[in-house]
């Protein structure tokens, strides 16, 4: 689904998908081991490339990709219900003991906090995908001990595939990569995600704000593709007023990986209800915070 598009404080937006007691609920959660996290960033690796096999069957014939809006500028298809249910069949059998949370059928239920929890955007960028446009991809992400640790995002279309776990680097293809070197905002792209459930005068204020300084900016209708695209320096940075975590979890720890920086993202309940977001390449980094910092909401 493109970037943050459903909020449950916002008027007609979905309710939270995840109770907010579970959250933090439980004991301490159990930090994975280093092969532990290096089974898991294999098998995404793995099961993105299957998913969008499938995604790409569907989007070979539109007329049964089954499109239904969800709320303004917000649609579903079938290829989105059919690439999760077939990723969590996925991972329910080569990790049992694994939580996931989906985008289109929410969070497993009686998941305690403590496990790894898998977070799946089977097609972000779904607008992208029933207009047959190609920016559009599958988001994977493993989130463990309060942050996001391992992450793939595949683009079928491009076929370029980002992946990072956490002290492993990152990757595109299996080729190291690294955020862009710039320091100037004139010799600079950041890309821009919108969400209807944000005032629209700070997507505008961020748009002006940036060719004030003769920055230029993207918006490409998919935030995970943004941030794989920051981790691989073809933008600078990434920013959306709010987003949701299944289509930033693969991406932070991707960008990170890269030697990026993102803001706190999973503080004060971004797992549960989302959060703005602020990531890029560190000698952009004052610029960025002192330029789109206070649209932002307060304490994030």
């Amino acid at each position: 689904m493109e970037a943050g598009r459903s909020k449950a404080e916002d008027p007609g937006a979905r309710d939270c998908i995840i109770p907010r007691c579970l959250a933090h609920a439980g004991d301490a959660p159990r930090p994975m081991t280093p092969d532990q996290l290096d089974a898991r960033l294999r098998f995404a690796v793995a099961a993105a490339h299957r998913a969008g096999e499938t995604a790409l069957a569907y989007a070979r014939d539109p007329a049964g990709l089954g499109t239904v809006s969800k709320g303004v500028q917000d649609v579903v298809t079938a290829a989105d219900k059919a690439v999760e249910q077939a990723l969590r069949r996925e991972i329910a059998e080569a990790f049992p003991g694994d939580a996931v949370l989906g985008e289109e059928e929410g969070l497993s239920p009686g998941w305690d906090g403590r496990a790894p929890l898998w977070i799946l955007d089977p097609i972000d960028g779904t607008a992208n995908f029933a207009r047959r446009l190609p920016l559009w991809c599958v988001s994977i992400g493993v989130y463990s001990d309060g942050d996001a640790v391992c992450g793939v995002i595949h683009n079928p279309m491009a076929g370029e595939t980002h992946a990072a776990a956490r002290g492993r680097g990152a990757t595109m293809n299996g080729t190291p990569i690294r955020v862009s070197q710039a320091t100037l905002p004139e010799h600079s792209r950041i890309g821009l995600g919108f969400s209807y459930r944000r005032e629209r005068k700070l997507h505008v204020a961020a748009v002006d704000r940036l060719l004030a300084r003769q920055c230029e900016y993207s918006r490409l209708g998919s935030g995970a593709l943004g941030m794989a695209h920051v981790a691989d320096g073809r933008f600078e940075g990434y920013f959306e007023p709010h987003i949701n975590s299944w289509d930033v979890a693969a991406g932070a720890v991707i960008l990170r990986e890269a030697r990026g920086f993102t803001n706190d993202f999973f503080a004060r309940d971004g797992l549960t209800r989302g959060n703005p977001i602020l990531a890029g390449a560190p000698g952009l980094r004052e610029f960025l915070e002192s330029t789109l910092g206070d649209l932002m909401e307060p304490g994030i």
